[in-house]
């Protein structure tokens, strides 16, 4: 069966909602553009914009400890810097976030909307080239939806595929095929990536993003059915280029 990309996600802000776009450049070591470039950062956080290096996820505003955020939708225009933050459909604020004012206006924003819940202001923060992943590598987060439909089998409920927040949704594998790619390369056209490492699921995965309620305990699922925390994959890219969805993806070689 051809295997092809359902979905296209970036996630601009740490934390925050997915953008899904038709198509993207890859460039070799680097995530998708604008994945990740932004962050939230406790109060009290020490990051130098100079001077990036990887810090964990704790240190930010995150959804496995924050799952508030996930009432907020936001969407992000990189042409311009401009971060709209809505909520029910309504824009709460606006800010150009690549400028001191526009990231003064998000903090604020969210300062006040996290109130009780974080201690200080947040700092929206990023670096030029710097990633706020949650592994130290720059790479593209994969997930199998056949896998998701199998865990729902485990669960009994239904799993929103953007709880594991990907940037790749594949369509046409088998369930759980994916952990057969470790250490390979697969194709996407004249793109290449290879597999480096399958994802251990955190609490993060428990907030429905629809809702913003933790209404399922995704970890404890997995290691209840599969005896492992583990859904989706990530790949480092290796040979840059185009990629669409539906595009067909392939073991290289």
């Amino acid at each position: 069966m051809t295997v092809t990309i359902a979905r296209i996600c970036r996630y601009p802000v740490k934390g925050l909602s997915a953008d899904t776009l038709d198509s993207t450049s890859l460039e070799p070591g680097k995530p998708i553009p604008e994945d990740r470039r932004f962050a939230l950062a406790q109060a009290g956080t020490r990051f130098d914009p100079m001077n990036p290096v990887w810090l964990p996820k704790t240190k930010f505003l995150v959804l496995m400890r924050d799952e508030k955020l996930a009432k907020l939708e936001t969407r992000y225009d990189a042409k311009t810097g401009a971060l709209e933050v809505l909520r029910d459909g309504k824009r709460v604020a606006r800010g150009i976030i690549t400028t001191p004012i526009g990231r003064a206006v998000i903090e604020d924003f969210f300062a006040a909307f996290m109130r009780g819940e974080i201690l200080g202001k947040p700092k929206l923060v990023s670096a030029p080239g710097h990633m706020f992943s949650d592994v130290r590598d720059q790479v593209l987060s994969i997930v199998n939806m056949a896998s998701v439909h199998d865990l729902e089998r485990i669960v009994g409920a239904d799993v929103h595929p953007l709880r594991f927040r990907a940037n790749l949704y594949l369509e046409g594998l088998a369930p759980w095929e994916e952990f057969d790619w470790l250490d390979k390369e697969i194709a996407i056209g004249d793109t290449r990536l290879i597999v480096t490492k399958r994802i251990q699921r955190c609490a993060a995965t428990d907030v429905n993003p629809k809702t913003a309620e933790r209404d399922l305990n995704i970890p404890k699922a997995l290691m209840r059915g599969y005896g492992h925390a583990d859904l989706g994959i990530y790949a480092r890219v290796v040979t840059g280029g185009p990629i669409a969805t539906g595009d067909e993806v392939r073991l290289a070689g």
